[in-house]
């Protein structure tokens, strides 16, 4: 007797999983900073490759949490330390590079932005995504989201789980198409000195991010 197959997902998944996708993208964190910076130097494509880069982190968190959620959360617990003194010490660098880096004036001008392409800026991507799955408040975040909503929402096969993937990172890209987008229609207002002041103000936050990371993983070891 062939065993049955379920092809169709539960339909109530995708904008459900649209909604968390944009819910995850939208908070104030070390990679919204450094993906908006990235839109206001670089223009809309720069914003995309940033955002991208976290919207593969969020789908492999979501993926992961969906078929290997007690598995994969025991280790995330135990390496947990370590995972999060290696982030925060990542975004130290990130921020410091930030910080005393001249701004990419050239990309202000119309004719940069108009000849540029997603691959221009592709060194991004791994940067955002490695920012995203070093965050551990982020992965355990995602995770306690997608197993409360799998429940809600009757996640019960692996096509329903690869339709709630795939959902939440379509409502992740769907918020950096926006939001780049958006910064994109007046970024072309900054000058040199202004430019220069978002450079300084993203690398102190996402230096400040690493400090408490680390701080706090140390503060915990030694206590």
């Amino acid at each position: 007797m062939v065993a049955h197959v379920q092809l169709i997902p539960n339909l109530l998944i995708i904008p459900v999983g649209i909604i968390i996708g944009v819910l995850v993208a939208a908070p104030v964190g070390p990679v919204n900073v450094l993906c908006v910076q990235r839109a206001l130097e670089r223009g809309f494509w720069g914003g995309i490759a940033a955002g991208l880069g976290a919207v593969l982190g969020d789908g492999l968190i979501a993926l992961c949490a969906s078929f290997s959620v007690g598995a994969i959360s025991g280790a995330l617990l135990y390496h947990r330390p370590a995972i999060q003194i290696i982030g925060g010490l990542a975004l130290l660098g990130f921020g410091a590079k930030l910080y005393f880096s001249p701004p990419r004036l050239e990309a202000l001008h119309p004719e940069y932005e108009s000849k540029a392409s997603l691959w221009d800026y592709a060194w991004d991507i791994p940067q955002t995504f490695f920012l995203t799955i070093s965050n551990p408040g982020a992965v355990l975040g995602l995770f306690a989201i997608f197993g409360g909503v799998s429940t809600f929402v009757e996640v019960r096969s692996n096509i329903d789980a690869l339709t709630m993937v795939a959902s939440i990172m379509g409502g992740s890209l769907a918020w950096w198409i926006g939001l780049s987008n958006l910064i994109g229609r007046f970024r072309h207002r900054l000058d040199a000195e202004k430019l220069g002041r978002v450079n300084r103000i993203a690398g102190v936050l996402l230096a400040g991010f690493g400090v408490l990371l680390v701080a706090e993983m140390v503060w915990k070891i030694v206590r």
